[in-house]
């Protein structure tokens, strides 16, 4: 049952926000920062399950979704925005990644990934507007990723649809300033499944950058990275728009 009566000082208190990829990694990191924040909760993934109590736990609703399904991203985000009375932010954490020298990329892989971490976020966006128009603090935070700003290793096509994100991100944040804040956070390598999915990939030994090219000498918490997402979600960066929040060791001056 949602608690009428967040923690004192709750920085999400009363907010009513939608978290894409809320099953695992970085999404089950921000939902779990969130709800303890006090927001309610919309949360988005393929493998709902993980996401259904503490939607619950949060007054929110979980609901089994492709992102990259443009019928079933408008139906999901209605539905959402039904069960929450409204919207006022979004978190776009829902993302895939399939690493490798570019003669092994073929489209298929191509075509996919850019339809989860680039037509996702835009689509979860375009649908979710008319509910974050509403709201007097409406914020959407997409996550993009060290490789937008300095791609290194086989990844090519994760790499484009990041740095295409990135832009996305900053276009729409002129766009639909000042009513809506929109801003991104580029993390580097994250302790998450799809990050250890990738390193047990014999395949691609080169995919993943090396811990010596992160000046703290190791990988992140899905943790650390939803911190900055509570920032940039909640009323301490009112004004802050545009902007691209490196998280991630120092990676993309070192």
């Amino acid at each position: 049952m949602h608690d009428e009566h967040p923690a004192r000082n709750a920085r999400l208190a009363g907010r009513r926000i939608l978290v894409t990829g809320a099953g695992s990694g970085i999404g089950r990191a921000v939902a779990e920062l969130f709800a303890r924040e006090g927001a309610r909760l919309a949360l988005f993934d393929l493998q709902v399950d993980a996401a259904r109590e503490l939607a619950q736990r949060s007054g929110g609703v979980a609901l089994q979704v492709d992102v990259a399904d443009e019928a079933a991203v408008f139906d999901a985000v209605a539905r959402a925005a039904g069960a929450l009375g409204g919207l006022d932010g979004v978190v776009n954490a829902a993302g895939i990644i399939a690493l490798g020298p570019l003669e092994n990329i073929d489209l298929q892989s191509w075509r996919r990934q850019l339809d989860v971490n680039l037509t996702g976020p835009y689509l979860i966006c375009r649908a979710a507007l008319p509910w974050l128009r509403q709201s007097a603090h409406a914020t959407i935070v997409n996550i993009a990723s060290a490789q937008a700003l300095r791609p290194v290793g086989a990844s090519c096509a994760y790499a484009a649809s990041k740095a295409g994100l990135l832009n996305f991100t900053k276009a729409i944040a002129g766009e639909l300033a000042p009513a809506i804040r929109v801003n991104a956070v580029c993390p580097g390598i994250v302790d998450t499944p799809m990050v250890a999915a990738v390193s047990r990939s014999a395949d691609n030994p080169a995919a993943t950058p090396s811990l010596k090219d992160y000046p703290l000498g190791r990988m992140a918490r899905p943790g650390e990275i939803a911190s900055a997402i509570l920032f940039l979600s909640c009323e301490e960066s009112s004004y802050v728009t545009g902007a691209a929040l490196a998280v991630d060791g120092g990676r993309t001056f070192h």
